[in-house]
């Protein structure tokens, strides 16, 4: 059951955010939930349990979208690391909403679940945005800091390039604390595969 005092939805920046799991297979040097418990209107998005697909669901169906086009699955968390909620509830939202869905992801998908999970994924969100953040492995390893080891920047570029091959509305975002010039170095990868780049504004 959940708990009155964590949030699966949430709003920040006149978003709405879905937190289905705390998850995640990295420990990001920069990551916000090292630093504080909630972000935006949220009290608390540390979760006790993942949440089951039926206390998503019950969340969604309690929250007033009236305000709102799109919903975005991100929280304190990996959310392909619930990959069967998220594609599920994906589908209940497009079938009862009809909102815009959107997954900010770490592109680690295909190693946390042990398949290539590109093509189900794309089929049931309108866009996909991958965080970048560094330009080669070494510095990656050492500011991600995921649990895969060195192979996880090549797997993130391969789950992006794989996600382009779905639908056009794919992103890799970097954070601007990683300085102009790691920034012109990634927006370069970012051409190469034919994939906008967007860089972010850290939030303290």
């Amino acid at each position: 059951m959940q708990s009155k005092n964590e949030e699966i939805i949430y709003t920040y920046k006149d978003k709405v955010y879905l937190n289905i799991t705390n998850k995640c297979p990295c420990a990001c040097t920069f990551c916000i939930r090292s630093k504080t418990d909630a972000i935006g209107e949220a009290s608390n998005l540390w979760l006790n349990h993942n949440p089951s697909l039926d206390e998503v669901l019950e969340a969604i169906d309690n929250f007033d979208f009236s305000d709102y086009n799109e919903i975005i699955f991100c929280g304190y968390g990996e959310p392909t690391s619930s990959f069967d909620v998220l594609t599920k509830t994906a589908r209940h939202i497009r079938k009862t909403l009809g909102l815009k869905i959107r997954v900010n992801t770490n592109g680690l998908g295909n190693l946390i679940n042990g398949r290539e999970i590109e093509k189900e994924l794309c089929s049931c969100v309108d866009a996909v945005s991958i965080s970048l953040n560094c330009s080669n492995a070494e510095d990656y390893l050492k500011i991600v800091r995921p649990k895969f080891g060195i192979k996880s920047f090549d797997e993130m570029l391969s789950f992006a390039k794989k996600c382009r091959e779905q639908t056009e509305n794919v992103t890799l975002s970097v954070v601007d604390v990683i300085g102009e010039t790691e920034i012109s170095k990634c927006q370069k990868i970012a051409d190469s595969l034919n994939i906008p780049l967007r860089v972010r504004k850290y939030s303290e």
